[in-house]
């Protein structure tokens, strides 16, 4: 749902209006700044967003941004890095959406190619001890995500029915097809049982993007989804292969970063790409960063093996996880005022919503809470910071940091 304030008002636009490379500069500079500031989740983003620009530099209005925040809530993706990416595109049209993503991600990206070079080293040095309490960290991440999800987005008994049978799915099927198969299924239920009657939102935000440009994004978006994988097939090219995969991972992602989880375990986990241990190490490390957490893939891409060179791995890993949510956004931007008065897609993304939950309550069970509790204490610890995050607050790197000091204390 979007706050009520971010629909109320205009704002002028500012004097001053660079123009060409100054703009796209401009808009770098200052989605790096929240790049490198931005704590707390997709939610607190898009606070930030907000204060910064509407609020202080007036580059949109309040109708814009809350048109923004609907569009990127109801498509595959990480909200924030679409809205963000959104956002320079009003400014600075395509190369200030471009300017706009590459600012907000790169810091947690290059840190997160940083910590994949030195896993191994961290591994060996401390046992295992430090990775561990980043596995702990992600539990009890998830489990508040969870928590948070399911009061959002399956408040009510039918919807928690429809997260109930998402997870049986899960662990009832080939992990392959499990969470195409709920997404899906969820999206059939709330087309059926979830039409509400309601009027559509009456939105008069202008959005700077031809229907042109709209179905050469959609297009791009099917070409790499649907043929990529067979080019794979024909060339048996590596790097083609690793694309593809995340690429797949971040077109199937609803409801939200961590959802991508299990699809992420299943693209390189289960291809032997990377190990379990190192792939929930690389997830905890990534809830101490600022930015979104999609930038886990760099990670990830980094860590690949058989890898020649880890940080173009990493560069393909992150431009897969993210490509699909913004060819969405951009595919969808100058079409979005006539679909979101049709009651049907509304029912449906309202049935996709409910069964993410299920899917990421899958994912707390299995991988993540069989591989690191193990003991008594590994439950305490998670415990702790599940309560820490949910009752007290606690910002997220501050966990992070307790969580893993309380692992390796434990572990002497």
């Amino acid at each position: 749902m979007i706050p009520s304030t971010l629909m109320d008002g205009d704002l002028p636009e500012p004097s001053v209006q660079p123009t060409g490379g100054r703009r796209a500069a401009e808009i770098f500079l200052v989605f790096l700044r929240l790049g490198c500031t931005s704590f707390g989740g997709p939610i607190a983003h898009l606070g930030y967003f907000r204060r910064e620009i509407v609020e202080r530099r007036r580059w949109c209005n309040e109708r814009a941004f809350g048109e923004i925040v609907g569009i990127a809530q109801s498509l595959p993706g990480p909200a924030s890095s679409q809205v963000g990416f959104a956002l320079g595109i009003v400014r600075g049209g395509w190369v200030g959406g471009i300017a706009a993503w590459l600012g907000f991600t790169l810091p947690s990206a290059v840190l997160m190619v940083a910590f994949a070079y030195g896993h191994g080293l961290l591994n060996d040095s401390a046992d295992g001890r430090l990775l561990h309490g980043l596995q702990l960290v992600a539990v009890a991440v998830v489990a508040q995500a969870v928590v948070a999800m399911q009061r959002a987005l399956a408040p009510d008994r039918l919807r928690l029915g429809f997260a109930a049978v998402a997870l049986a799915i899960m662990f009832s099927i080939a992990p392959q097809i499990a969470t195409l198969t709920a997404i899906c299924l969820g999206g059939v239920a709330g087309l059926v049982f979830l039409r509400s009657g309601e009027p559509g939102v009456d939105d008069d935000a202008v959005i700077p993007l031809s229907r042109t440009a709209g179905v050469v994004a959609a297009s791009l978006f099917l070409f790499l989804l649907l043929l990529v994988p067979i080019l794979v097939y024909v060339s048996g090219f590596y790097g083609l292969d690793v694309f593809s995969s995340f690429y797949r991972s971040g077109a199937l992602v609803f409801g939200g970063g961590h959802v991508v989880l299990p699809l992420l375990e299943n693209a390189v986990v289960a291809r032997g790409w990377v190990t379990q241990q190192t792939f929930l190490a690389g997830y905890g490390a990534a809830q101490a960063l600022p930015g979104p957490l999609f930038t886990f893939a760099a990670f990830l891409g980094a860590s690949v093996r058989p890898s020649s060179n880890p940080v173009f791995y990493g560069l393909l890993g992150l431009v897969g996880i993210f490509a699909p949510g913004l060819l969405a956004m951009a595919a969808v931007l100058p079409f979005w005022s006539v679909l979101r008065e049709r009651e049907g897609v509304r029912a449906a993304l309202r049935g996709v919503n409910a069964s993410v939950v299920g899917v990421l309550m899958a994912a707390l069970i299995r991988p993540l809470w069989t591989s690191t509790i193990h003991k008594p204490s590994d439950f305490v610890i998670a415990l702790a910071a599940f309560m820490l995050l949910v009752i007290l607050r606690w910002r997220p790197w501050v966990v992070v940091a307790g969580t893993v000091l309380a692992s390796m204390a434990v572990g002497f």
